[in-house]
């Protein structure tokens, strides 16, 4: 009998790896089309459509050499998005943390009070005309770069998921450290964020990930191209060669000069390849990270 649950164990584990390896490659598939079609003649593109195995003679560097036509500016605006994601994410998971514990606390009296107050701003707003009259004629937020960081910083889902996490240490760890002389900051940088390690490293990833996509706050505030950040760069070269399209169909230049279609993949592979790189750093808390406030049997 042994043998038999041996045997089936083995077999099961078998078929799940085949299962689970399958459905990555599946996964890992559109980026390879992505980086592959970067790299394709734009007029092989428009008359072959996108392969996986494309011939040598279609291989194209092109789009690559168009969107770096400009080097300064890219470098540039990737010094602004690592600056603006390192230093919102630090700030923003420690607010969130930080008043998801405060209002986790049993010993707070107005914890329930206050928890409304955030989840009511979830439902109603002042609308997208105020906020913008208030940040750039009283926060003065135009062409500075804070304005990339302020309207991102605090998250009232990030700071449920932090509540819910919180619930979950013993209040008697605070007790304790109350005893020894540690003051309420002490104890939730020295005890309380060290516990939280998965929710740190959950609300990181999807706070980061946040900052590093924005250019929507960027469209708005900053009027000069030294400030962009990464991702509106990006959307100003593609509307550039997207305009010089037109203006080569007009004149009857041919069309397939400019890589429209590749430009889209290549900027894709620009934007998207270091946030990538983050997650098998943070992939040991992840999962845990994402149970967080799930309900337990």
């Amino acid at each position: 009998m042994k043998v038999k649950k041996g045997k089936d164990k083995k077999i099961f584990l078998g078929i799940s790896y085949v299962l689970v390896t399958l459905f990555a490659v599946l996964c890992l598939l559109p980026f390879y089309l992505i980086l592959v079609g970067s790299f394709t003649r734009e007029s092989v593109i428009l008359t072959e459509g996108y392969s996986f195995f494309p011939a040598a003679e279609s291989f194209s560097a092109e789009a690559y050499r168009m969107a770096f036509k400009s080097p300064d500016t890219i470098v540039k605006a990737y010094g602004i998005t690592l600056f603006v994601t390192v230093t919102g994410t630090l700030a923003a998971v420690f607010l969130s943390a930080m008043t998801g514990y405060v209002l986790a606390r049993p010993d707070f009296p107005w914890r329930n009070q206050a928890s409304f107050f955030f989840f009511f701003t979830t439902l109603f707003s002042g609308g997208l005309v105020p906020w913008y009259l208030m940040c750039s004629r009283f926060f003065k937020f135009n062409n500075h770069i804070y304005s990339l960081i302020l309207p991102c910083l605090f998250s009232v889902w990030n700071m449920i998921i932090a509540k819910s996490f919180m619930k979950g240490i013993p209040f008697e760890m605070t007790e304790a450290a109350k005893v020894d002389g540690a003051g309420d900051f002490y104890t939730f940088r020295k005890i309380i964020l060290p516990t939280a390690k998965p929710l740190v490293a959950t609300l990181g990833l999807f706070t980061a990930l946040t900052y590093w996509n924005d250019w929507y706050n960027c469209m708005l505030f900053m009027s000069t191209g030294g400030t962009w950040n990464l991702q509106y760069t990006l959307q100003n070269i593609l509307n550039s060669s997207e305009a010089l399209k037109r203006i080569a169909s007009m004149t009857g230049m041919q069309v397939g000069q400019v890589p429209t279609e590749g430009l889209k993949l290549s900027m894709t592979v620009i934007a998207t390849g270091p946030i990538i790189l983050l997650y098998p750093f943070l992939q040991k808390y992840f999962v845990k990270g994402m149970t967080i406030g799930a309900v337990k049997g």
